[in-house]
């Protein structure tokens, strides 16, 4: 691999860094925040797009489009159960581990009850996990 492969690769996480800096400087400068999650999540997209476009124009270039593209396809299925899988979890357990601890406060017997809710936004992310290993068994 050579050095301009390598600086390739690294240019959309040195982007997506760049602009986290940005939101986090324009926050902190007293700009909305809603404004600037909304601008993320286009510069994100913009990434994406980008890291989709250029290896099915490379492939389209060089004549064997279908294996790569089926492959790559599986692997960003993959990912994307994954990723989206624990952002889910995230959210979950978020959002009912705080309330587990409130109701553990005020009856210590709740706790069985309230962390079985904690633990089925957990099994979220493992339900994305699994689909991740089951899709990457299929390709190899």
């Amino acid at each position: 691999m050579s050095v301009f492969d390598l600086l390739f690769m690294a240019l959309p996480v040195v982007f997506l860094i760049g602009s986290v800096l940005l939101a986090v400087r324009a926050v902190s400068h007293g700009k909305s925040r809603k404004r600037t999650l909304i601008m993320q999540l286009a510069s994100f997209a913009f990434v994406f797009a980008v890291c989709m476009i250029c290896p099915f124009a490379v492939s389209a270039a060089t004549g064997d489009a279908a294996s790569s593209s089926a492959e790559s396809m599986a692997y960003i299925g993959a990912a994307a159960a994954t990723g989206l899988s624990c952002i889910g979890g995230g959210i979950a357990v978020g959002n009912a581990a705080p309330a587990a601890i409130g109701a553990t406060s005020e009856d210590p017997k709740a706790f069985g009850k309230a962390i079985i809710f904690v633990a089925l936004g957990e099994g979220i992310a493992l339900y994305g996990m699994l689909i991740s290993i089951m899709i990457i068994s299929k390709i190899g």
